[in-house]
């Protein structure tokens, strides 16, 4: 890969790798015949882990020089005990080693690029388990396991896109399974991305937990320009927008965003940052970071209230 692709899919700029290049020895990418920097595809995995280790709030110098072994525990660190006598997350007796057990026959399924099996797994999750739970403790958990395989390299490219569109027609047909909203039961919400967030899943995921709650949503999809997103919450009178970032927007692109978007929605529209990015981005004036799904119906609640969205406060 060229500098500027590898910029475009880690969201590292370029003058940080060149300078991780003088500092670390890393990457050490080879030249071209015009002396043109060149990046195998083990540097740009490992260049994935580093950048979702500094999303983390790691720093260059902690990370960077660690081999593989130490990225991977950062990455995915073991659980810590519970504390003695804490209540459990769920009433059912074994119930997270069933959640477990699915996500890894899940995984296997798709490291097997078995489609059909994949959907046919996800719908029996969903009758099982019922939309919310679905979302919340299997889908939620499984494309944080899917984005890890596919840092790490146990997953390609066309795995996790095959991951995407299976889960996006099974949460669809979840959200065909419900009632029209009330109008005025609950805010009205626009989900969408910034430009160069691809990702799309999380808006699913969140418009699932919206609609459970009665909200009406218009869901834009990925990668919306902010003028279009200003004008859609008009068009729509949305009284809250929703955005999701994983991360692969560069930190500072995604406050410069959040900042100009907060800026120019009409007085009154709240603005809801969720993702795996959302729990690491602090101190940006206006912006609700709703850093888990479960967070979204209290947030929606106290949105309803008298003082409006621009009440909430959430980041769990």
């Amino acid at each position: 890969m060229s500098i500027a692709e590898v910029e475009r899919d880690t969201g590292l700029g370029k003058d940080t790798l060149r300078v991780w290049e003088r500092r670390y020895g890393f990457p050490a990418p080879a030249r071209d015949a015009q002396g043109q920097r060149l990046y195998t595809q083990a540097e740009v995995d490992r260049l994935r882990q580093i950048a979702s280790l500094l999303r983390a709030g790691y720093r260059p110098g902690g990370v960077v020089p660690l081999d593989e072994a130490g990225r991977l525990s950062l990455l995915n660190p073991a659980p810590s005990p519970a504390p003695a006598g804490a209540a459990t997350e769920r009433a059912e007796p074994g119930a997270s080693a069933v959640q477990s057990a699915t996500i890894t026959a899940v995984l296997d399924t798709l490291t097997r690029r078995d489609g059909l099996g994949l959907r046919r797994q996800l719908q029996q999750a969903l009758t099982r388990l019922g939309l919310a739970a679905f979302v919340t403790d299997l889908m939620a958990p499984l494309a944080t396991a899917v984005g890890l395989g596919w840092m790490r390299g146990e997953l390609r490219v066309a795995e996790e896109h095959l991951f995407t569109e299976v889960a996006h027609s099974v949460l669809r047909q979840g959200l065909l399974a419900l009632p029209e909203p009330v109008p005025g039961a609950a805010p009205r919400v626009l989900l969408t991305t910034l430009p160069g967030e691809p990702h799309g899943l999380g808006l699913l995921m969140a418009e699932a937990m919206c609609a459970l709650e009665g909200a009406w949503c218009v869901n834009l999809g990925p990668q919306t320009p902010i003028d279009d997103i200003v004008a859609a919450a008009g068009w729509h009178h949305a009284q809250i927008v929703g955005l999701s970032a994983t991360g692969s927007l560069p930190v500072r692109w995604l406050r410069q965003g959040l900042t100009q978007l907060h800026q120019r929605l009409a007085p009154g529209t709240a603005l809801w940052l969720g993702g795996s990015a959302a729990s690491g981005l602090r101190g940006l004036a206006g912006v609700v970071r709703i850093s888990d799904l479960r967070l979204i119906a209290p947030a929606l609640t106290a949105a309803a209230g008298p003082s409006g969205p621009d009440a909430v406060s959430v980041t769990g």
